[in-house]
């Protein structure tokens, strides 16, 4: 099996990425505030170039390790926002050590070239996509915040997490929100207008399949939370399913095709 190259331009642009993220995530407790946040808005920088040309260069790519990278793009932006408001909010060596590996990744499975004929809303339907995954990934990340938060509480240590226990709930829980009413976007764009988007009829493989059983896992926690004030581990439990299940919707139904398989399609 022979694996699809990334562009020249892409390798110097993501392993100048990687190596900025490298710096906070192996050196976060030798390196000052000011230098980590440097470096962080760096490699977050070099990361949208590497983005933006993947999509929009000379052969645009798209693929499960793309998808990734995008995701991971989107909850580091999502962290460089919040850190405005909360300044103590301690998740950036984790952030950097998986913006590093998405970066790396993407340039070892660059993805399949997108096809010239496709349809011109093809992009904002996989834009729906890859946006709903990071908003799902950021609601995850505050909920192991939230989940380390609680464990610190019990064991009356300092949680040093720079955020309220109340404050990181109800964001998580607007994530989810956010994240669950794109992907019924994408789900409703991709049952309508398959023809238009794809140029077949809609059918269910095992990305549409995992895509609706998220999509129910997310509307059962929204109701939980609505009727019953679902909260804690429960809600946790629900959270991450939703959100594998998404994961293996698209990511892993693209891994098995790309790598396992060998086939673009």
């Amino acid at each position: 099996m022979i694996l699809p190259s990334a562009s020249l331009l892409s390798w110097l642009l993501g392993l100048a990425a990687a190596a900025a993220y490298a710096v906070p995530a192996l050196a976060a407790s030798r390196l000052q505030a000011a230098g980590a946040r440097n470096a962080l808005w760096a490699a977050w920088v070099l990361h949208a170039g590497v983005l933006a040309w993947g999509m929009l260069g000379a052969t645009p790519r798209f693929g499960f390790a793309p998808a990734l990278s995008i995701t991971a793009w989107l909850v580091l932006t999502v962290y460089a926002v919040e850190r405005q408001w909360f300044p103590q909010l301690q998740a950036r060596w984790a952030l950097a050590a998986l913006g590093a590996a998405a970066v790396l990744l993407a340039l070892v499975f660059p993805g399949k070239p997108l096809h010239v004929s496709a349809s011109a809303w093809l992009p904002l339907h996989l834009a729906l996509g890859v946006a709903s995954y990071g908003l799902l990934a950021a609601a995850v990340v505050h909920a192991l915040l939230m989940a380390r938060a609680e464990r610190r509480i019990r064991l009356a240590v300092d949680t040093h997490s720079g955020m309220p226990l109340l404050t990181l709930e109800r964001l998580t829980f607007r994530f989810i929100t956010a994240g669950f009413v794109l992907l019924t976007a994408t789900l409703l764009a991709g049952m309508l207008f398959t023809e238009v988007l794809y140029g077949r009829a809609w059918r269910w493989d095992h990305k549409a399949v995992f895509s609706v059983l998220s999509w129910l896992t997310l509307a059962a926690l929204l109701l939980g939370r609505s009727r019953f004030g679902w909260r804690g581990r429960s809600a946790g439990r629900l959270l991450y399913a939703g959100a594998a299940l998404l994961l293996l919707a698209y990511v892993g139904s693209r891994f098995v095709l790309e790598v396992v398989l060998g086939r673009s399609a």
